[in-house]
C-alpha cells in the first residue's frame, strides 16, 4: 500500500478512468465520497484538469463550475453529515478559479510579448 492508498478496479464513465469502491472514489486525502452517481462533479472537474486541447479547456471549467455548484446545492438542502464532500467540492471550485486565471494570465502575457516583439 503505497501513501496509504489500495489499488482499486478501474471504472470507466464520461470517457474517463478514475478508481473506485462500492462507497465512492478514494482521494490522496483518505476521504471517501458518496455513491457514483452522485459524484458527476468529480468527471467534470478531471476532464477540466486533465484537458489538452487549449481551445476546449474554458468550455471544460464551465461545466465542471455547473456541476459544482448543482452538487453544492444539492448538499446544501441534503441531510446528514456531508462535510468531506463539501470541503471537495469547495476545493474544485477554488482549483477551477485557479486555473482559469492562470490561464488568462498566460494569454495575457502572450499578447504583450507579441506586442513587444512587433
Amino acid at each position: 500500500m503505497e501513501g496509504g492508498l489500495r489499488r482499486l478496479p478501474i471504472y470507466r464513465s464520461l470517457g474517463l478512468l478514475f478508481p473506485v469502491e462500492s462507497r465512492g472514489v478514494v482521494m490522496k486525502t483518505g476521504i471517501t465520497l458518496g455513491p457514483p452517481y452522485k459524484r458527476v462533479w468529480a468527471q467534470f472537474y478531471k476532464a477540466a484538469l486533465f484537458e489538452l486541447d487549449a481551445n476546449k479547456v474554458s468550455d471544460r471549467i464551465a461545466e465542471a463550475e455547473r456541476a459544482l455548484v448543482a452538487r453544492g446545492r444539492e448538499l446544501f438542502h441534503s441531510a446528514g453529515d456531508n462535510i468531506e464532500e463539501e470541503q471537495a467540492v469547495d476545493d474544485a471550485m477554488y482549483a477551477l478559479h485557479a486555473l482559469r486565471s492562470a490561464l488568462k494570465f498566460r494569454a495575457n502575457a502572450k499578447n504583450t510579448f507579441e506586442d513587444l516583439a512587433a
